[in-house]
């Protein structure tokens, strides 16, 4: 079956097109699954954030790249989102950012989502369901990573 470029449905989660510099992002998170690497930047972003009213959000740039030897597209994806209580929730929906690319081989795809949460700290892992040019489809594993904001309050046990 031939890749083809289909819209997707927006996020239900998440906020689309914000601007930061590299120098505001924190720690890079990066897996690897069947020669697709799915690398992620989080960044707390305070002037979104309410502590006062429990809103804490984060931006995170996802890049996607293609390290095998055929084009892949990006399907659908499912987020499992914890804050700082355990409290979980789940996200699934056709393609990011409202698309479902096609990754030539050697080519990657950049896009920067958010997440708001009630708590202070959260961790955020999922997949992304592919399909390679060959018809075979797979998920490529988004790496688990944090969701830190300064007001965290750290405990020494």
């Amino acid at each position: 079956m031939p890749l083809a470029p289909k819209a997707a449905a927006p996020d239900t989660c998440c906020m689309f097109g914000l601007e930061h510099t590299d120098e505001a992002l924190g720690h890079q998170y990066e897996l690897e699954t069947r020669a697709i690497r799915v690398a992620v930047k989080p960044a707390y972003l305070d002037d979104q954030s309410d502590p006062d009213d429990d809103r804490y959000v984060w931006s995170y740039t996802v890049t996607i790249e293609n390290r095998s030897a055929e084009p892949v597209q990006l399907l659908s994806r499912y987020w499992n989102i914890m804050d700082g209580t355990g409290r979980v929730q789940e996200v699934r929906s056709p393609g990011v950012v409202g698309v479902q690319p096609i990754i030539a081989p050697g080519e990657s795809f950049q896009y920067t989502s958010g997440c708001p949460l009630e708590t202070a700290s959260g961790t955020m892992s999922g997949h992304y369901q592919m399909r390679s040019a060959s018809g075979e489809s797979f998920e490529a594993e988004i790496p688990a990573f944090l969701l830190e904001s300064p007001y965290e309050r750290r405990q020494i046990h």
